[in-house]
């Protein structure tokens, strides 16, 4: 059987998806009007989505189910 691999990410996922998000947003401002700038725009939305999702999910404020 071979063991799994766990690899220790350099940054936090927050701050990935920060980046892709930010990077997502530079290159469809370079892009002219239409699909791609499009996809790009909605991809760095789901970005941000999931870096608010996983704040929430993460919050103190959470309990374990009892």
């Amino acid at each position: 059987m071979e063991k799994r691999r766990r690899d220790q990410q350099a940054q936090s996922f927050k701050d990935r998806l920060s980046a892709f998000a930010k990077e997502a947003r530079a290159k469809a401002a370079e892009l002219a009007p239409g699909i791609e700038r499009d996809d790009m725009l909605r991809k760095a939305r789901q970005a941000d989505t999931a870096a608010h999702l996983n704040d929430w999910a993460n919050s103190p404020g959470q309990q374990p189910p009892k």
